[in-house]
């Protein structure tokens, strides 16, 4: 299954986006999305799953606090990572047991591998904020494996 991941939008759908993630066949977006209109043009891709990040109006339809799901074997778990104040892959490795965990909020892209499990953080996709580029995230899982990549967009 290849699976878009995306972070960070703060309201903004880049077109750039779009294109990087046109072809997956499931959306993960970690929190900070910035509205309705994002998840709707995300929507346009494929299904979308999305949490609320710390900017977020946590009653908006659609987000969620954190997302647990499994496919092809591999369990992943999505969430903004602000709950743990100043996320790190230690941090989150000790508080979630997935296989996966996919976060945002720090805007710095990241993969690291810890055995089996894997740390994504596909950066932010929205507006240019800390001398960062806009990126996304690609995530394949097939017969109980999970590798990354990122995009800069």
């Amino acid at each position: 299954m290849k699976i878009g991941l995306i972070s960070d939008t703060h309201g903004l759908l880049r077109s750039e986006a779009v294109a990087a993630l046109d072809g997956v066949e499931l959306i993960l977006h970690a929190g900070d999305v910035g509205g309705n209109a994002v998840l709707a043009g995300l929507r346009r891709l494929a299904p979308v799953h999305a949490v609320w990040g710390n900017v977020d109006d946590r009653a908006q339809p659609g987000l969620e606090a954190a997302i647990d799901l499994e496919t092809d074997g591999v369990r992943i778990h999505v969430s903004h990572g602000h709950e743990l104040g100043s996320p790190t892959p230690a941090t989150l490795l000790s508080r979630y047991d997935a296989d996966v965990i996919v976060y945002g909020h720090t805007h710095k892209a990241l993969i690291e591998r810890h055995g089996r499990r894997l740390v994504v953080n596909p950066g932010a996709a929205g507006p240019r904020r800390f001398n960062l580029l806009p990126s996304v995230g690609i995530l394949l899982v097939s017969d109980g494996a999970a590798e990354a990549e990122l995009l800069c967009i």
